[in-house]
């Protein structure tokens, strides 16, 4: 069995392949997976530093402005889509996968292009609730589709062949909360609220937290992944105490979700496949500028569930966002209702199961 992975560009589009390919492996050791992939995404050193093949494309995407530098730009990009879909189809004849298998990205959309138009069997995991361009475009003749939302059914008229499956994501264990509270050197009888925008940080939920940390100290626990760029300008504003742990990057993610009661963090899709397959209530805040503002689509889609609550990112700072987080933490039975809500949402399994379809079509 063959079989070949295209997408990348950011973790969120990479990550959903490469658990699958390790669960494929982990079925089938004999199993033939390699990545189509580009030099400028992260595909670029991730990919060979797993032990994968990776067949470099060039890619990028359309400028969404309307400006003449980006009309111009466009016309580029579109002269380099076409001669990567024959780059594309090259590299299928070469490697005969049985699937192609796309999650997003600039260089998916060549790739599963190419691979439909040759009659090859294609599998599209999606991992947002407002599915992204080339799910949008080549959804209808992809042999499976697969989304992470049930609210993302509603962009797609084919009535066959589309399955909710859930988002590939990092497994933790449960852990035992007291236990994870005492490794971060916090009172374990506190409430405890885990604050997190990514290796790199979030700048706005940085500066809301630099106001809120004196106000909760004492009476709440406050784990908090800073990210690299703004560690050093908190680290001199705040120290860490018994009711605070503060770093650049939490290098063991279990232990914190194991401690947080509740969750304060970015809508990407990768963290809230962790929040939901581990049952966590969240106040989710969406990254603004993301494209199509599909943060905001995947953090409705929780709330809509009664799994969390989301504040704009204008409005985090604020008193009222303060206070939310102050009476969620204090409220346990509405962070139980949200707990269950969440896991309601969760698919542990959504590796496994994709792997499993993609064998399956690998037979057909």
């Amino acid at each position: 069995m063959k079989i070949l992975f295209a997408g990348g560009g950011t973790g969120g589009h990479l990550y959903p392949g490469i658990a699958m390919a390790a669960q494929l492996q982990k079925a089938d050791p004999g199993v033939s997976v390699s990545f189509a992939g580009t030099a400028s995404g992260i595909e670029a050193t991730e990919v060979p530093r797993l032990g994968y093949r990776l067949h470099l494309l060039p890619s990028r995407g359309l400028k969404r402005g309307r400006s003449l530098r980006d009309l111009v730009d466009n016309v580029g990009v579109l002269a380099g889509f076409v001669s990567a879909v024959l780059q594309s189809a090259s590299l299928i004849r070469r490697e005969r996968p049985d699937v192609v298998v796309g999650t997003g990205g600039y260089v998916s959309a060549p790739v599963l292009l190419a691979a439909q138009f040759m009659g090859r069997k294609t599998l599209i995991q999606e991992q947002n609730a407002f599915p992204g361009l080339t799910t949008r475009l080549l959804a209808r003749r992809a042999t499976e589709l697969h989304l992470s939302f049930e609210e993302s059914r509603r962009f797609f008229k084919r009535g066959t062949g589309v399955f909710v499956t859930g988002n590939p994501a990092r497994s933790f264990d449960a852990g035992d909360p007291g236990s994870a509270r005492r490794s971060f050197g916090l009172d374990p009888s506190r409430p405890t609220l885990l604050v997190f925008g990514g290796s790199r940080g979030a700048r706005s939920i940085n500066n809301a937290m630099l106001r809120f940390a004196p106000k909760l100290s004492g009476k709440v626990n406050l784990i908090w992944q800073t990210g690299s760029l703004d560690f050093p300008r908190i680290r001199e504003q705040v120290t860490s105490s018994d009711s605070l742990w503060v770093a650049p990057y939490l290098e063991q993610m279990g232990p914190a979700y194991a401690a947080a009661d509740l969750v304060a963090c970015r809508a990407g899709a990768s963290t809230l496949a962790e929040l939901t397959n581990l049952g966590k209530p969240s106040i989710l805040v969406p990254y603004p500028y993301a494209a199509a503002d599909h943060q905001r689509h995947n953090a409705l889609a929780l709330v809509k569930a009664g799994a969390s609550l989301m504040i704009d990112d204008s409005r985090f700072g604020g008193e009222d966002a303060f206070g939310t987080i102050m009476a969620t933490l204090k409220d346990r039975d509405a962070l139980d209702r949200m707990g269950a809500a969440s896991r309601g949402q969760g698919h542990p399994a959504a590796a496994a199961e994709l792997a499993e379809r993609i064998t399956a079509l690998s037979k057909q």
